[in-house]
């Protein structure tokens, strides 16, 4: 356990014990720093995971001060790895990735993939025409969103013999907007929510927004979410919805099987709990692989509100996405225009333009192709320069690696010293409160293996050793 870890720790038993009393301000870090004899980094990084686990919370040019203790809860048994009544994850989140934006950082920390891998030029030059028309034709801007927009994406829904209607389909800004009008539409503040272990922190930041409760459940890094545990969940507390990625899951990259898309879609329905399936990676199947179909393929019961995005697959920097929302799509629509009005309308046409034309299909192609050489050549690497009892994730498709560090390892600490390095990472606490699960580091492979990139990773090897 590293020293942040045991101070953590130690604060934790006092707060249970009373030492320190809900709404009480802890000492503030230079104080702590200087009672404890630890440097101020490893105080802000022990505060930092205490507000993590809802112990407490800072409060605006206070300091940190101790949460109200939560209200006694049913017993779960260890399938369920983590329930948290407070999720407090925006500012840590906030203040890696803009560490992690730094110009000049190896972006191994970045969601995105290399952005030399999309058609910029083609979807530039849509844009200029839309933009152009904009004078002559009134262009779809207000939601559900541009008709050829939907149209387009339907059709492409048909390529996965999936019947989807355009009148079904919302278009957003980015699907980080379609997931947080989803989940917002079928949950009040207090409810809980199920989500994967570990889980897209933009899962963790939407879940604190609007003041729900979370349940990470126990997840197998190469099948997913264990349907037994799930089961045992639902049997113990009133979930609401559950988040999920069903394809190419960030950060540890499975797919859910047919078999336990179908167990777990069962669980679903029987205790009456919506699912919003975050999608954005299901167009990254390795190359000669049919991708396997969303779990929105079997939804019989109209119980899923699948989300989407061309950020990960096309166009990276247009913020748009969509949520296939059925049913609720006007309560997404009205909630959309009271928050935001529309996602760019011209945007929306040249995206619709592109997705028509026969180059998405030939662009989708290399896509895989090009993903999957970088993330075999990257994985090759690693096993070459990583010590022995760190553990690589490996998985087909995407283009995330999931590393794990042995007992005691340190992948908050492992991060610091990495962007000195020049090197951002993903460590394991933006996805998780599980100490075993903070224990891992997320890799993006999009980028091509240059010297420079095997540099790095041998530096991160010799931290890690």
């Amino acid at each position: 356990m590293s020293k942040y870890q045991r101070l953590a720790q130690q604060v934790s038993q006092q707060i249970e014990q009373q030492v320190w009393q809900p709404g009480q301000r802890l000492p503030s870090l230079r104080r702590m720093a200087a009672d404890s004899g630890l440097s101020l980094m490893t105080v802000m990084n022990a505060y930092q995971l205490l507000e993590q686990q809802g112990r407490i919370e800072a409060v605006p040019r206070s300091g940190y001060r101790v949460k109200d203790l939560p209200a006694s809860r049913p017993a779960l048994s260890s399938a369920a790895t983590h329930v948290r009544d407070q999720v407090s994850i925006n500012n840590f989140a906030y203040q890696v990735l803009q560490a992690s934006n730094q110009p000049g950082l190896l972006p191994l920390g970045s969601a995105f993939p290399d952005p030399n891998l999309f058609p910029l030029r083609a979807l530039a030059r849509g844009l200029g025409r839309a933009s152009a028309a904009l004078a002559e034709h009134p262009i779809d801007h207000l939601p559900p969103g541009s008709l050829a927009l939907r149209q387009a994406i339907a059709r492409h829904y048909s390529r996965n013999d999936m019947t989807i209607s355009p009148d079904d389909i919302l278009i957003t800004a980015g699907a980080m907007e379609g997931l947080n009008l989803a989940l917002e539409a079928v949950t009040q503040p207090g409810d809980w929510v199920v989500i994967e272990a570990p889980a897209f922190y933009g899962a963790l930041q939407a879940i604190e927004r609007l003041g729900l409760r979370a349940i990470a459940v126990a997840t197998d890094p190469k099948q997913g979410m264990q349907p037994e545990a799930l089961a045992d969940v639902l049997k113990r507390y009133p979930v609401k919805a559950c988040w999920l990625m069903s394809r190419y899951q960030n950060p540890l990259g499975f797919c859910l099987s047919q078999q336990r898309q179908q167990a777990l879609y069962e669980l679903f329905c029987a205790h009456d709990v919506w699912v919003i399936e975050d999608d954005v990676y299901g167009e990254l199947a390795p190359p000669g692989a049919r991708a396997p179909q969303p779990m929105k393929a079997i939804d019989q019961q109209q119980r899923i509100l699948h989300c989407g995005s061309f950020s990960k697959s096309l166009a990276p920097g247009f913020r748009l996405g969509w949520v296939c929302a059925g049913e609720q799509l006007q309560r997404l629509a009205q909630r959309q225009f009271i928050a935001t009005l529309s996602s760019s309308a011209p945007e929306q046409q040249a995206v619709a333009a592109y997705l028509d034309s026969r180059p998405y299909q030939t662009h989708l192609r290399q896509l895989r192709s090009t993903l999957h050489q970088r993330k075999q050549g990257l994985l090759h690497w690693l096993h070459q320069c990583m010590p022995a009892n760190v553990h690589i994730n490996d998985s087909q498709g995407g283009y995330f690696i999931w590393l794990a560090l042995p007992d005691g390892g340190d992948a908050i600490e492992l991060y610091h010293q990495a962007l000195q390095l020049g090197i951002s990472l993903a460590p394991g606490a933006l996805f998780s409160a599980d100490p075993m699960l903070q224990r891992g580091v997320r890799l993006n492979a999009s980028y091509p293996l240059s010297d420079k990139l095997r540099n790095a990773l041998q530096q991160l090897a010799r931290l890690m050793a």
